[in-house]
């Protein structure tokens, strides 16, 4: 039968081991997880490690921190990072590795590094700002305008805050008498709930953005290490792509956190937010008496030019009409000189047609065609025009150039010297008696 020891005797070697290993503290890189804090003032923790590809648990160690180490460690660990000592964070911790032979295996802290844990906040910080770039929401909110009279302000802060009671009395008591209208949509502005509850202040007051300006984030004083929470990236992304611009007076000069950077402008008080608002809109109401007071320099300059060049008009506004009237006196002259002449040249045009038409109308009238030989027969004093009207025993006058002749037609000869007809008489085409009626 093989030789074989207690768990207890075995939990022993363990133990010496572990001794002669490491007989001396040593610095342990880890991440804090399930932190808790005894009734007593010891600290209890588990320390993990995570795979950098897969983000997989690849170790863990139980941690102890005794209070007397604890009181010191976490009030210096939060007063240089301004980071609660809480899950969640990386941290470089002194240690002496423990085995108990009924407790087992564990890290007993001595001490802690803050510069790790605020290069690792950094690398954090930066790791989401690059994602926001990427994204290309980064500056987003710094592109939009910022109004000329920011008047209407929106502001999400504790409505405990010292800060938040600062900022309202600055805005209502500047000595200019600028109004503004400050609401709050109330939020939590340190522990877990930091982002959550800002996320939905943002979502009130998108749902009525139109109504607003601005929107002023606050939180007054406080412990340093309430700032986590600003350092999300959903909070970060939110406050990106706001569409009102977003000025924020977190409280702290010293360190930016994530929603500083994306927001449109980041001062360091609450006080300071509530001057930079007054000075917004004194530099508004500045430019407006400048352009006020140039725009009056410029009208009653252009007043006076136009009454000089009023009174000037006035001035020679009779030398002007007097020659202007003669110059178009001398224009009428030449028109009435041309138009008189146009109506003798049309006149004459007119005369000489009006002569030749008269010619024209002397030569076709009845007494030249008399003249000419031709004569007019008449029956009831009405011209005879057809042969077939006549009758035997029909009464005719006939008009020559000079006097007329009086017969009577003795019968009609048809086709006579081949023409249609004729009149014929007892001694010739004239009848015997005819009477000759000179007149």
């Amino acid at each position: 039968m093989m030789e074989a020891i207690s768990l207890y005797e075995l939990n022993q070697l363990v133990r010496r081991s572990l001794s002669e290993c490491f007989p001396d503290q040593i610095w342990v890189r880890a991440e804090l997880s399930d932190v808790r804090v005894h009734a007593g003032g010891h600290c209890y923790v588990e320390f993990i490690e995570k795979d950098s590809r897969g983000n997989n648990l690849i170790a863990k160690a139980r941690g102890t921190i005794w209070s007397n180490i604890f009181r010191l460690l976490k009030a210096y660990f939060e007063e240089e990072t301004g980071q609660l000592f809480t899950s969640g964070i990386k941290v470089l911790v002194c240690v002496s590795v423990e085995f108990h032979e009924l407790y087992g295996y564990s890290l007993t802290v001595k001490d802690i590094d803050p510069s790790y844990t605020l290069g690792d906040m950094a690398r954090k910080r930066r790791e989401i700002l690059k994602q926001l770039e990427a994204e290309g929401v980064l500056t987003l909110n710094k592109e939009l305008s910022m109004p000329l009279f920011p008047q209407r302000i929106a502001v999400i802060s504790s409505v405990t805050a010292a800060g938040y009671g600062d900022f309202c009395n600055q805005l209502s008591h500047n000595p200019y008498g600028f109004v503004f209208y400050p609401k709050l949509f109330q939020a939590v502005m340190q522990g877990d709930r930091v982002e959550e509850s800002i996320i939905g202040a943002l979502n009130r007051i998108n749902e009525q953005y139109s109504l607003w300006d601005v929107v002023v984030i606050i939180r007054g004083g406080g412990a340093t290490s309430d700032l986590s929470g600003f350092d999300t990236y959903l909070l970060a992304a939110n406050c990106a792509q706001f569409p009102l611009p977003i000025l924020t007076g977190i409280g702290h000069e010293r360190d930016d956190t994530v929603i500083d950077s994306v927001a449109h402008t980041r001062v360091k008080t609450p006080t300071a937010a509530a001057e930079f608002l007054i000075s917004r809109t004194l530099m508004t109401a500045t430019n407006l008496e400048a352009l006020r007071e140039s725009i009056e320099t410029k009208v009653s300059a252009c007043l006076r030019n136009e009454k000089q060049r009023v009174e000037w008009f006035s001035e020679k506004l009779p030398t002007l009409f007097s020659l202007r009237k003669l110059r178009e006196g001398h224009r009428i002259s030449m028109w009435k000189q041309r138009v008189c002449q146009a109506c003798r040249t049309r006149l004459s045009e007119e005369h000489h047609k009006l002569q030749l038409l008269s010619k024209e109308v002397d030569h076709a009238s009845p007494e030249n065609l008399l003249k000419r030989g031709y004569s007019i027969t008449l029956k009831d004093r009405k011209a005879v025009t057809d042969f077939s009207l006549l009758r035997d025993g029909d009464e005719l006058e006939t008009i020559l150039a000079k006097g007329s002749v009086r017969s009577k037609v003795i019968k009609k000869i048809k086709n006579y010297g081949g023409k249609k007809g004729n009149l014929r008489t007892g001694n010739g085409q004239i009848g015997a008696d005819c009477v000759t009626d000179r007149k």
